[in-house]
């Protein structure tokens, strides 16, 4: 088990809820418009979602390896953080997938050449995106709560002691300085290129 900045990790759970809402915010923009520049307007979103995913991905496992698994709830709070990065995952291939909707126009005759089809896959991508955000900002609150309270520290302490008395390691380590875990950055967050007529 290793030791990490709670802190730190409650601040990257809101600055995820904040991409997201941002990412989101980028598809409903697209989403109103004739969607006439697909690639253009669609793939710094689908590829900001995506860059987004692999960032989710590599907190969960930080978070998994940590303290933060042993304490209360910890691994009802990564299988929900599980969630919500495959829900981003999954956003970011249905902006690719709102790309090809509007351009297989290009491939087939009987292709529905309104942006309707791009409107509804859009749709679906902000939802994913809405629902992550929220499983992020509700989980930044809750560390948040449980950093700040004198009482759910003590029996986070208490739990973690228990884990690694199951692992069969020192219960001294409950008290280790935190490691520094290397998490990239968020990615820059892009919004669509501006619509020109």
């Amino acid at each position: 088990m290793q030791f990490i900045d709670l802190a730190a990790q409650t601040r990257l759970l809101s600055q995820t809820h904040l991409a997201l809402r941002s990412l989101r915010a980028d598809v409903e923009q697209v989403r109103a418009g004739d969607i006439s520049k697909p690639v253009r307007e669609l793939a710094p979103i689908a590829v900001g979602a995506q860059e987004l995913a692999t960032r989710c991905t590599q907190q969960l496992e930080v978070l998994s390896t940590s303290q933060y698994a042993a304490m209360k709830d910890g691994h009802w709070n990564l299988a929900k953080l599980a969630e919500a990065s495959a829900q981003v995952s999954h956003a970011g291939a249905l902006c690719a997938r709102a790309i090809h909707a509007r351009t297989e126009t290009l491939l087939y005759e009987d292709a529905d050449e309104t942006p309707e089809a791009s409107r509804t896959v859009l749709a679906e991508a902000a939802a994913k995106m809405g629902f992550a955000s929220q499983v992020y900002v509700g989980l930044a609150q809750q560390l948040s709560r449980r950093t700040l309270s004198a009482a759910a520290q003590q029996e986070d302490q208490q739990l973690i002691k228990h884990a690694l008395a199951e692992l069969g390691t020192p219960s001294a380590s409950a008290t280790a300085v935190p490691a520094v875990v290397d998490i990239p950055p968020l990615p820059a967050m892009r919004g669509a290129a501006p619509r020109t007529r």
